[in-house]
């Protein structure tokens, strides 16, 4: 009996720890999207970085921005669902990575003054470069494939070694792009976002004291018999 009773607090702290231990389940997904993407060089025309011209250093800061973007808009449009950690996650990748940021940010404006004009064209060209990145990550339909998959970038990005932040953009970029993109549930699809309702006609001539007649319920019958169930 002795033995009994001191193996149960250590088969508890067992388990206990293997639990812990576990990455964080979908939010959203009993069986996430397959978005997986191989990893990118920035040149890739999907990616919109829209950079004609620029050296492979430029391009890396161009997906290091890029990602910075992406993890700002989801910070800002994903804690409806605070286990995402988007807006942590966010605040310690700016931390955690000031630096590379702070150099890529500088690569960029040399990019545009060198290509666009020096002075005020190339300031304006980087404002505008700036704007359109955050606006192309903003979405509303696949707004929860978006918010998973910043959510898993963002805990990458913060354990990255300073100066790598560029490996995760390269890696998961592709990912990021098409997470923008609408898809659902593999396995048991979306219930509640593909359902479409078919409303019975309302017209007068088809309700004789409160019921619908039998000729405008055969019409909405087949028309509800062609939509998806959900």
């Amino acid at each position: 009996m002795t033995r009994l009773y001191t193996r149960r607090p250590i088969l508890a702290l067992v388990t206990a720890t293997a639990l812990a231990a576990q990455p964080a389940q979908a939010q959203f997904f009993f069986s996430p999207p397959d978005l997986s993407s191989p990893p990118v060089t920035g040149a890739e025309p999907t990616l919109g970085l829209n950079m004609p011209g620029a050296t492979q250093a430029e391009l890396d800061a161009g997906l290091v921005w890029n990602l910075r973007a992406a993890l700002n808009v989801a910070a800002l449009q994903c804690d409806f669902e605070p286990t995402l950690l988007t807006v942590s996650n966010y605040n310690a990748m700016i931390a955690h990575h000031s630096k590379e940021l702070a150099q890529s940010f500088a690569t960029l404006g040399a990019y545009f003054q060198r290509t666009v004009g020096k002075g005020k064209p190339g300031q304006a060209a980087l404002d505008q470069y700036g704007t359109r990145i955050y606006s192309g990550y903003s979405t509303v339909q696949a707004q929860r494939n978006f918010c998973q998959t910043a959510s898993s970038i963002g805990r990458d990005a913060i354990f990255m070694p300073r100066g790598q932040l560029v490996d995760v953009a390269r890696k998961r970029m592709g990912e990021l792009k098409k997470s923008l993109v609408l898809s659902g549930e593999r396995y048991f699809g979306s219930p509640g976002y593909n359902y479409s309702a078919v409303l019975p006609p309302l017209t007068e001539e088809c309700w004789k004291k409160g019921k619908l007649m039998a000729s405008c319920k055969a019409r909405w019958d087949a028309e509800a018999a062609k939509k998806p169930a959900g």
